[in-house]
């Protein structure tokens, strides 16, 4: 059993489906070992899994490989038929994932039982007139087999017992799944390309999620006042001003991360894996609020990812104009070392200026993959040096003898000298660069290699 992690996008309703592989949506109740049952079918612990209820709260999307087949398969968060608040929204991406999939994994607990509100999923699955495969799960020994004979009564067919927890049943099941999936397509290799990777980052309850839901003109995640709404990264393919990006909504990333307890620091840990397969992170912060030392921090950690960046300065509808004259003075004072990042000021709730993160992205994206020859580049820095000399140390003055761009996508410059360059020159010479090639809404690092002395 092979899986990759690369979420598809779902259709939207009565629209076609990007993705010709068939999808299978998994749900039930809440605590069955849903998210278990997934990360034993795609080989891998990706989703965030902890013996409570409601941890799961989106739908995710990952690719998925059984017997030489592919298919796409969908964790969604528990189903209550009478859930209020949050609980109702997260049932509504449940139902979101049921109407775009191709069949539907419908998980029950051995050790329960039928419940009343199996029964009430099972009606609400019969009219999707969808294939419906019933895994009874925690069945982890043969003393809990007498207990799936029950489940038959669910008027859904045979019940495939299973172990998410150890594994038990799971090719069995896995075999009763492709046949109710239609016909898959041979299992291809992954090839270059597709859309940009963007990842959407920032502390909790900054308006992520809500940028995510404006973008794909749809209720793509759960938007809630309470911080930590987001666990899962939730993937989502967006045509923004013509262009597709795969846009990944991150779980806010909190002041320490070894604090949070339970599903948070594994949340926390999804959230870093996202920045570092992401092209360009937009790094949300509250316009309404100062500026926080962790907003910093997270600006640093993209940059020190090496990750093309766009500042959004959201919730500017709940701005006025002096909080607007002291935001001026605080990204002058904090955020001055990241002058380089496109920023947008925008409101996720009303839509105001979302447009404009196309253009601040390909803007990063351009900066981030750009490469500068090896002639223009020491002939810079023969203007640099010649204007600008490295200043004496200890009766010596090192001097650049040549320079070369190692790679892009951060552009990355080494530096040959004669002695070791002082840190101060080589932020002179990184800062010099930007001015002369641009290298908008990207790290560029420097580094210096110096010639070792001849021996006599």
């Amino acid at each position: 059993m092979r899986a990759g992690r690369r979420p598809h996008r779902l259709p939207r309703p009565g629209g076609a489906r990007v993705s010709a592989k068939p999808v299978l949506a998994v749900v039930g109740r809440p605590n069955v070992g849903k998210s278990m049952l997934v990360n034993r079918i795609i080989g891998r612990r990706e989703a965030v899994v902890q013996d409570v209820p409601g941890v799961t709260r989106d739908r995710v999307s990952y690719d998925a490989r059984w017997n030489g087949r592919e298919f796409v398969i969908v964790d969604t968060g528990g189903w209550a038929s009478d859930a209020q608040g949050m609980a109702q929204r997260i049932a509504e991406q449940a139902e979101l994932a049921i109407a775009a999939a191709d069949a539907v994994l419908f998980v029950v607990d051995a050790s329960v039982g039928v419940t009343d509100e199996d029964e009430a999923v099972v009606r609400v699955l019969r009219r999707t007139n969808k294939p419906i495969v019933l895994a009874v799960n925690k069945v982890d020994d043969a003393r809990a087999e007498p207990e799936v004979a029950a489940m038959w009564q669910l008027g859904l067919g045979e019940p495939w017992p299973v172990s998410a927890l150890h594994g038990r049943g799971s090719g069995d099941l896995l075999d009763a799944v492709l046949a109710a999936l239609p016909e898959a397509p041979a299992e291809q290799f992954d090839e270059p390309g597709g859309p940009r990777r963007v990842a959407i980052v920032g502390k909790p309850n900054v308006g992520k999620s809500s940028l995510l839901n404006k973008l794909a003109r749809q209720q793509r995640a759960v938007v809630d006042n309470v911080a930590g709404t987001t666990v899962d990264p939730v993937d989502e393919l967006v045509t923004v001003g013509g262009s597709v990006y795969r846009f990944i909504d991150t779980a806010g990333l909190r002041r320490r991360v070894r604090e949070a307890s339970g599903h948070e620091y594994y949340a926390s840990l999804r959230t870093q894996g996202a920045i570092e397969r992401a092209e360009v992170c937009v790094v949300v912060i509250d316009a309404s609020e100062p500026i926080a030392d962790q907003d910093l921090k997270i600006l640093s950690m993209v940059e020190e990812a090496g990750k093309a960046l766009v500042i959004a300065f959201n919730k500017w509808d709940l701005t006025d104009d002096e909080r607007r004259r002291y935001l001026a003075r605080e990204v002058e004072r904090d955020v001055q070392a990241f002058a380089w990042a496109p920023q947008v000021n925008m409101s996720a709730l009303t839509g105001r200026n979302v447009d404009k993160l196309r253009n601040a992205i390909e803007e990063a994206l351009a900066g981030w993959e750009t490469r500068v020859t090896t002639g223009q580049l020491n002939a810079f820095l023969g203007r640099v040096a010649a204007a600008h000399p490295h200043p004496v140390r200890g009766g010596k003055q090192p001097r650049v003898l040549f320079g070369t761009q190692a790679q892009n996508c951060p552009p990355t410059f080494v530096l040959f000298t004669t002695g070791p360059l002082d840190p101060q020159y080589v932020r002179f010479v990184e800062r010099r660069l930007r001015e002369e090639f641009g290298f908008r809404g990207t790290p560029v690092l420097v580094d210096f290699r110096a010639r070792e002395k001849r021996r006599k």
